[in-house]
């Protein structure tokens, strides 16, 4: 049965918006943008057992983000990879054929169409960025994994990986190391998820 693994680099006070790039996500003012990429920190992380094989798990604005990217980076090795990768979009307003290729629109109940994937053998989904799908994914105890880089900065503003509201979960560490550069890296899993209901509705 496949996992599904949160995989996303956050600021020591929780932020995740726009760790890439100066004009990744703007959105309220953000003007931190590119934060994360002075460490690097994403070679050095292991992801875990992602099992024989990988996909990805993504929220549209995620996914538009990584489409108007990677495609035309041809000169980057991991281009290819995640050319290769299957990609699972949870989007309520995207329509198919969806652009990027190896990707799929999943469709009805995201509960439902997320607990199928997780039959798959030897499948496990990372889920990047997205952090209003992660939120969802919570609230349904459907994240098996947390893996975090958490960076030794404070930037005082921007979206929070787990903002106020979020569902009350107790993990247990299963895995960390730390970066030359001081980024932490912890792998937990959760031990007990309050239960959302089947069928909320969701925009991602």
């Amino acid at each position: 049965m496949g996992k599904v693994i949160v995989f996303t680099n956050v600021s020591l006070d929780g932020v995740m918006q726009a760790p890439a790039r100066p004009d990744e996500d703007r959105r309220g003012g953000f003007e931190h943008g590119g934060w994360g990429a002075p460490y690097n920190a994403m070679m050095y992380a292991r992801t875990g057992d992602t099992g024989t094989a990988a996909a990805l798990l993504l929220g549209r604005r995620t996914y538009e983000n990584f489409y108007a990217v990677w495609p035309s980076r041809t000169d980057d090795p991991l281009t290819e990879r995640l050319n290769n990768m299957q990609k699972y979009v949870a989007s309520t307003t995207l329509s198919e054929p969806l652009p990027w290729i190896n990707s799929t629109l999943l469709k009805g109940d995201i509960v439902e169409a997320i607990t199928r994937l997780k039959q798959q053998p030897d499948v496990n989904f990372l889920v990047m960025g997205s952090g209003d799908l992660v939120q969802f994914l919570m609230r349904h105890s459907l994240v098996d994994e947390y893996i975090l880089l958490i960076h030794p900065l404070i930037l005082g503003s921007g979206r929070r990986l787990f903002p106020d509201g979020s569902t009350f979960t107790t993990l247990r560490l299963v895995d960390s190391q730390t970066t030359p550069d001081g980024v932490v890296i912890v792998t937990y899993q959760p031990l007990e998820t309050a239960t959302g209901k089947t069928g909320e509705a969701a925009a991602y």
